[in-house]
């Protein structure tokens, strides 16, 4: 069982810059096969943004690559997603995902709005 919860969303203007946390409980990240964040806009499905994986390897969406960056720290438990030069369309609730044995688990999500 992994319980994972974010933090770090908020309200910021277009070219602006947020830091996503999830923070992850019950098992050590270090232990899980891949941690990762989706988003979710209004009125759309929820999108795959970023992964890394146990080895570290990393994997960015392409509409964000350049923009945000996903890293962990394995002794905070913690994985986080830099959010840089924001766009009005990268509105939306983030949210962390943990795979571990199989199991998929999620977080309750964080919510990002990029207005002026």
């Amino acid at each position: 069982q992994v319980r994972l919860v974010e933090s770090g969303g908020g309200l910021v203007q277009p070219g602006g810059s947020l830091l996503l946390s999830c923070v992850a409980s019950g098992s050590s990240i270090f232990s899980i096969s891949s941690m990762g964040w989706y988003r979710q806009a209004p009125g759309k499905q929820r999108e795959f943004v970023a992964r890394i994986l146990r080895d570290g390897n990393t994997h960015i969406t392409d509409s964000v690559k350049g923009r945000f960056t996903i890293s962990r720290d394995n002794a905070k438990n913690t994985v986080y997603l830099q959010l840089n030069s924001l766009k009005p369309e990268d509105t939306a609730v983030y949210y962390c995902n943990a795979v571990l044995a199989g199991y998929e688990y999620w977080g309750q999500g964080t919510r990002v709005t990029v207005s002026s």
